[in-house]
């Protein structure tokens, strides 16, 4: 048999160990066109991605790839937007039925292990193709603070300090390793020093790599910024829970960063 013949099954290895329908559910991710980074501080999540509006007829206003799914957990989704809606209502889904059985929000942690649970099982059984779509979420928890982790088609889910995902993911996770290297003790001590880090630097940093990465000054309408924050910077009425930066905030971050370049 042939590759062609191996990569019409999903729950068919190859002889070499591989499995071509899950790694093409990768690749719909990477020629998404977008790119997303996600930053965590010592009181901040934040997650930046492109604002693409394909056709002046749009409405700009439905064009987006964050989504809240709990009032103090949100996403960035990467790869085929309609997947990306179905693996959104199934996370509110599972959030919802968490609240309801315990009494109490679900955590960032637990809500990403069920998530790449149910993936896995789109990896092993033929009714049902694996999601084309990376999910960064980004979330408050009362333990352990900001939390960031991304989940794949594989069913794998992992923690991070930052993190990127699409069609520029490799140059972008370079970028921020190399920007970690440059924070106090951040070569000997990653955790620590992000943990050093206050609200406006993350959202910085946030910028700075999707800035450098796609080598394009953004303009407020060209980005979209999700953050979760109990930082001083945050107001009282939104402390700790999931928001999307309306586009003047954006611009005052722009600018911001503008100016320090």
């Amino acid at each position: 048999m042939s590759r062609t013949s191996y990569d019409r099954y999903l729950t068919v290895f190859s002889p070499e160990g591989r499995l071509y329908q899950v790694e093409y559910a990768f690749k719909a991710i990477s020629g998404s066109g977008h790119t997303a980074i996600a930053v965590r501080g010592k009181d901040t999540a934040v997650v930046i991605t492109q604002k693409k509006v394909p056709d002046k007829l749009l409405d700009a206003s439905t064009v987006t790839h964050l989504f809240s799914i709990t009032p103090s957990i949100g996403c960035v989704m990467t790869g085929l937007q309609a997947d990306a809606r179905a693996q959104v209502q199934r996370a509110r889904a599972e959030a919802a039925d968490f609240r309801y059985k315990f009494g109490y929000e679900i955590t960032p942690d637990a809500l990403a292990r069920r998530l790449a649970n149910i993936n896995q099982v789109y990896t092993q059984r033929a009714g049902m193709r694996p999601l084309g779509i990376a999910m960064i979420l980004i979330g408050q928890d009362a333990e352990y603070g900001p939390q960031v982790f991304k989940l794949d088609p594989a069913g794998y889910f992992i923690g991070f300090h930052a993190t990127a995902s699409g069609q520029k993911q490799q140059e972008a996770m370079n970028h921020l390793e190399k920007r970690w290297k440059r924070l106090e003790g951040g070569a000997d001590d990653p955790a620590a020093a992000g943990k050093r880090l206050e609200r406006d630097i993350v959202i910085e940093i946030a910028i700075e790599a999707i800035s450098t990465v796609l080598a394009t000054d953004f303009k407020p309408g060209e980005v979209e910024i999700g953050i979760v924050s109990v930082g001083d910077g945050e107001s009282e009425k939104t402390r700790g829970s999931w928001r999307v930066m309306p586009e003047d905030e954006v611009e005052r971050h722009l600018l911001a960063y503008a100016e320090k370049d």
